[in-house]
């Protein structure tokens, strides 16, 4: 398949043919809120299996005798399994359809769930999550692989900023929700908890989502095609740089999530409660930039969207850096910095994500799993460096920044999109 340059336009949905290999199955009057609420359930699942266990993260590590950094292994791990699950889930959805994966995948969460609520000692819990993350990873790489079965263009990237405010109810309200459970039980019934929102989710997809993918539009043959179809999208550099940077946005995010029970609880000494309603507040910060990005995609290109978000984040990233190296303006001084830092991951993701998936949308959910793998695995792999650099606000705030900075680098070396006449390039 022959591919456009990064941020060049995609070709417009009412041009493409219903025939055309990967055309999205576009049917009049569709429901997008449908779609939206649907796959924004299914989304939500792996925030909503990170966040609620965040307030109890300190009381994990006392329970099972363990460091700050092995507990926050427990938030790596389950990334690092997500990374895997998205690489062998996605290339089944395309090639068996989307629900029977999600199906399963849930239906092994759910067993998982069960087991992390029972588990003796910290290595088994980490463990567990690995597996727990590779899973219900079936939920994110379905949901991004059906938009893209049914959207393409600046039409994926507004329903992935649609997503993102579904997704942003997680942060909100997660770890409100964690903290009550813990508070009248303790930190295994976060478990027992997540167990039935898959079990509840499973019960959705079968009644409510019917199959994305036809037939004549699966992926044929077996492992060998697997492999194959892995190759085309990686020796598409301007699609792996792409790929990558939702995933160096993770990181970012995933290095505050990993952190602030930590800084915030043991350093300033903040109560589950107040923790909980503080990253509200960061939640609340990523559901307006979503917004906002749902807004801008009908009239400015998402590439110019996602060049603008990085640099002012690599701004805000560095004042956060300042201002945990100096301590200047105490706690609401780094809550400020936070979350200007934060709210950019609105205008991120979404939009690198719906470019990638425009360059391959013959193969959406193998498209889907490489960028999943990659948010995931990127996360998992950058995130624990805040427990190694020491845990506190300045080890905190030096990852963030360093992903940051990375995700300019990247765009600006692998794409056109800070070259010369690149601001002025199409949708």
């Amino acid at each position: 398949m022959e591919t456009p340059p990064a941020g060049t336009a995609p070709t417009p949905p009412a041009t493409r043919s219903a025939s055309e290999p990967g055309a999205p199955a576009r049917r009049p009057g569709r429901s997008t809120v449908k779609w939206v609420l649907l796959l924004g359930a299914l989304a939500t699942l792996p925030a909503f299996t990170v966040d609620m266990y965040l307030p109890s993260l300190p009381d994990v590590a006392a329970d099972l005798d363990a460091s700050p950094a092995l507990a926050q292994l427990t938030l790596a791990g389950m990334l690092v399994g997500g990374a895997f699950g998205q690489l062998v889930i996605g290339p089944l959805s395309d090639r068996y359809g989307r629900r029977a994966p999600v199906i399963i995948g849930l239906a092994l969460h759910v067993v998982t769930s069960v087991l992390c609520a029972v588990v003796p000692t910290i290595g088994w819990l980490i463990v567990l999550r690995v597996l727990q993350g590779f899973f219900n990873a079936s939920a994110q790489v379905v949901s991004i692989a059906v938009i893209r079965d049914r959207f393409t263009g600046s039409d994926a990237a507004r329903i992935l900023s649609r997503l993102m405010l579904v997704i942003g109810l997680a942060p909100l309200l997660a770890p409100t929700i964690g903290s009550f459970v813990a508070g009248h039980g303790d930190w295994r019934w976060v478990f027992w908890v997540l167990a039935v929102l898959g079990l509840v989710l499973g019960l959705i997809v079968l009644r409510f989502m019917p199959e994305t993918l036809e037939t004549e539009r699966r992926q044929a043959g077996g492992v060998g095609s697997v492999f194959r179809g892995y190759g085309a999208l990686l020796k598409d550099r301007h699609f792996v740089a792409l790929a990558v940077l939702p995933g160096l946005g993770m990181a970012v995010l995933m290095s505050y999530v990993v952190g602030s029970p930590f800084v915030l609880q043991e350093g300033y000494g903040l109560t589950h409660q107040q923790f909980a309603a503080l990253f509200a507040v960061n939640g609340i910060g990523l559901v307006i930039s979503a917004q906002v990005n749902a807004s801008l995609v009908r009239r400015v290109a998402p590439v110019r969207i996602l060049r603008a978000a990085l640099v002012l984040q690599g701004v805000f990233a560095v004042g956060l850096f300042v201002v945990a190296l100096t301590g200047a303006g105490g706690l609401i001084g780094l809550l400020a910095a936070l979350w200007l830092t934060l709210a950019l991951q609105g205008l991120i993701p979404a939009n690198a994500s719906a470019l990638a998936l425009t360059r391959h949308g013959e193969r959406a959910g193998t498209a889907a799993a490489v960028i999943g793998a990659f948010q995931a695995g990127v996360a998992g792999l950058v995130s624990p460096l805040v427990g190694v650099l020491g845990g506190d606000a300045v080890a905190m705030s030096t990852v963030m920044l360093g992903a940051v900075v990375a995700s300019l680098l990247v765009l600006g070396l692998a794409t056109p999109a800070f070259r010369k006449g690149g601001w002025h390039l199409p949708a």
